[in-house]
């Protein structure tokens, strides 16, 4: 199992960028599918974006398609998240989750592995 903690939270006003990123300890994170989820107060933990293991394909929930762009360094042993043209909305715990097997997932209760999450805060 990989163990993954999350960087790079913080407060930023609406139009602005982050850049989240997930740290894997345990074992090589090339044996793993690695997806964004967040969570907002009083809603359902979501989708935001995922990669494959390799990183040849990616995907993301449609309100953040064009704005958002996941990523990943094998060798590094790291996944990131680069959020631009941040809005109100995109406020939330962001966490990094790891699946293995062999099929992809955008479902929470797939993935085995989660980190404590990061805070984003997008001021209007």
């Amino acid at each position: 199992q990989v163990q993954p903690v999350e960087l790079g939270g913080g407060l930023v006003q609406a139009g602005g960028s982050l850049r989240l990123s997930c740290t894997a300890s345990g074992r090589t994170i090339s044996s793993y599918f690695m997806d964004w989820f967040r969570q907002a107060p009083g809603k359902d933990r979501e989708f935001v974006a995922g990669i494959s293991r390799f990183g040849k394909t990616t995907y993301y929930t449609d309100s953040v398609r064009g704005r958002f762009t996941i990523s990943r360094d094998n060798a590094k042993t790291t996944m990131y998240l680069q959020m631009n043209s941040l809005k109100p909305e995109d406020t939330a715990v962001y966490y990094c989750a790891a699946k293995g097997g062999a099929a992809y997932s955008k479902t929470p209760a797939d993935f085995s592995s989660w980190g404590k999450g990061t805070q984003v805060t997008v001021s209007s």
